[in-house]
């Protein structure tokens, strides 16, 4: 019990300091740091959706320990490594858009073209697809206007509003976690 609230005052602590880092990036308009402030959020938020996912009481004790311990998520009694793509396509088979908010943070998070938005469209680096994906999301949930192209200058006014969307819904999860909720998301 007692790591399961170090645990989440942890997951809380940390959407704290992106709140206040996400609003010092977008007033600067340093979006690629944003985005990824915003992925950090994410992943913070897969994480508790695969916690509260597990119904075994036993082996979600066993990954908020390795948190705690600063150990990167195993299976219990393996070395099988919890990918941050399996928490990924977890969260996005329950709600359809975390893996292309996931993917856009992690191009800003490593080194890429689409660190260069200053200069060039970095959205043009993705398939149309992907492009689509991503406008509808915006579209869908902050009522991005669906004949706008995807860039910088047209997708900057909606980070605040899908980081406020991740970090609402990250601090539900953890109150289901704290709650012993089994995949009531």
């Amino acid at each position: 019990m007692v790591n399961k609230i170090k645990f989440c005052t942890i997951l809380r602590e940390r959407s704290l300091e992106h709140k206040k880092a996400i609003t010092l990036m977008l007033q600067n308009e340093l979006y690629g740091q944003a985005i990824s402030i915003l992925r950090q959020e994410l992943d913070s938020m897969v994480r508790v959706i695969f916690l509260i996912e597990e119904p075994d009481f036993s082996i979600r004790e066993h990954y908020v320990e390795q948190t705690l311990e600063n150990v990167k998520w195993t299976l219990p009694n393996s070395r099988s490594a919890i990918t941050d793509r399996q928490m990924v396509e977890l969260s996005n088979l329950l709600f359809g858009w975390t893996k292309s908010v996931y993917k856009l943070g992690c191009a800003f998070i490593h080194l890429s073209p689409m660190s260069n938005y200053r200069n060039e469209n970095p959205f043009l680096n993705l398939d149309e697809v992907e492009i689509q994906d991503i406008k509808n999301h915006l579209h869908n949930y902050h009522g991005f206007p669906l004949a706008s192209d995807l860039n910088m200058d047209t997708i900057s006014p909606y980070l605040n509003k899908v980081f406020i969307k991740v970090s609402d819904n990250l601090e539900a999860y953890i109150e289901s976690f704290e709650n012993d909720a089994i995949g009531d998301i």
